[in-house]
């Protein structure tokens, strides 16, 4: 695939390599959704434990994090840009050996090579959308969120749908996708080349200080760090173990299961493009606050109600919640100018570990008591929003400290 590049590219939003870059965002997470849609299957055939059952998610999610960070600073410094295909290659592998795997071992090594692609996709792929945005950077940027979001609601809905009845070899149909996502991701590394990093130097604004002292920042970021915390375990409890908590407390089948995954994904879905959009007008601490602890009275029922009230609950709840993070990140942004990359990369790789952590944790959790026992547990999980609380005011501290001079991009977009 050949993007056109035209020299007065620099002032124009590239909506082909944005579109390149959305579709493969879809179809990565569609592909990594699919390990904890199909752990029921895999829980089965290897007779795996429920901590098993966690390891595996704490092993795609932490080679995830710790790989995330490191990439991004990497080619901060070295871009590659052919690097967005390479990683997918990662996950056409991993996928294929999730579906012929001899053992509990060659599933944790499946596992890690996924992780492994999505690492290297993320801060990538949000690298070249801000090449491509033009003087529209968070609507490139949202265009690109939302093709991971899709992707990770249509997942459990394709595994329902395709791998349950087929078995666990269908897996490897889905490889098609990753070849399909190479060869855009090829097209894209041209473009990257030949007109991406040219538009990227001249919006390189000088760095800033912060408007608040280093102690006060780095208070806020413990804050957001707890806040991530709650989040992230709760949504472990959710995409790992949801579908066992449906299938032993009322007995559904494993499909009905999934498509009660499928609907509280695809609430995080629009929750995380509405966070952005309602953070922009009313600020991000309010949705911050709002976010986390305004979830806590559906996750405290979710335990205590029916079948259909679970189903319900969990609309709310993926849409509050999902719209925390948005905010988070944009708040962290803002709160440390002129370092975008590095909180990003921070606070998305803390998101893949601690959801890491928190599903083999659970998993162990669940073991020794029960499954019911962990969403109980979890349901109090954000209470911790009441953390938010301590964050400061930016917009407050900065129309009380005088701009640098010659700062002239806003630190929610600069690099």
């Amino acid at each position: 695939m050949t993007i056109p590049g035209h020299n007065d590219e620099p002032v124009k939003t590239a909506y082909a390599v944005l579109a390149a870059i959305s579709v493969c965002h879809l179809l990565n997470d569609m592909m990594q959704s699919l390990l904890p849609a199909v752990y029921p299957i895999l829980k089965e055939n290897y007779g795996l434990s429920f901590a098993q059952v966690g390891l595996l998610t704490f092993t795609f999610q932490l080679t995830a994090s710790l790989l995330q960070p490191v990439i991004g600073y990497y080619t901060d410094r070295r871009p590659k840009p052919y690097s967005l295909a390479t990683g997918m290659a990662f996950t056409l592998v991993g996928l294929l050996l999730l579906s012929r795997a001899a053992g509990f071992g060659t599933l944790l090594l499946a596992a890690a090579l996924v992780g492994s692609g999505s690492a290297v996709l993320h801060p990538e792929s949000s690298r070249v959308a801000r090449m491509a945005a033009g003087p529209r950077a968070g609507l490139a940027q949202a265009l690109f969120q939302v093709g991971g979001n899709v992707g990770s609601a249509i997942g459990p809905l394709l595994a329902a749908f395709i791998v349950l009845p087929r078995g666990q070899g269908s897996l490897a149909a889905f490889s098609l996708a990753a070849v399909v996502a190479i060869a855009l991701l090829i097209g894209v590394g041209r473009w990257y080349a030949s007109h991406g990093l040219a538009r990227l130097k001249p919006r390189r604004p000088r760095l800033a200080a912060s408007a608040l002292p280093r102690g006060r920042v780095a208070g806020a970021v413990a804050v957001l760090v707890a806040l991530i915390f709650s989040k992230f375990f709760y949504t472990a409890s959710m995409t790992s173990y949801y579908t066992f908590y449906l299938i032993e407390r009322f007995g559904v089948s494993v499909r009905t299961a999934q498509l009660f995954l499928f609907v509280f994904l695809a609430a995080v879905a629009v929750g995380t493009v509405a966070g952005g959009a309602i953070g922009d007008r009313f600020g991000r601490k309010p949705v911050i606050w709002a976010s986390i602890l305004g979830v806590l009275p559906f996750t405290l029922a979710l335990p205590h109600v029916s079948l259909a009230w679970t189903g319900i609950l969990s609309v709310p709840i993926g849409l509050i919640l999902a719209s925390a993070f948005p905010a988070i990140v944009v708040y962290g942004q803002e709160l440390i100018p002129f370092r975008v990359g590095t909180v990003a990369g921070l606070f998305f790789g803390l998101a893949f570990g601690l959801g890491g952590i928190g599903a083999a944790t659970l998993g162990r959790i669940a073991d020794a008591t029960s499954i019911e026992f962990v969403f109980l547990l979890c349901s109090f999980l954000p209470a911790l929003g009441l953390l938010a609380g301590l964050l400061p005011s930016i917009e407050t501290a900065r129309e009380t400290a005088a701009p640098a001079a010659g700062d002239a991009a806003p630190a929610a977009t600069a690099r």
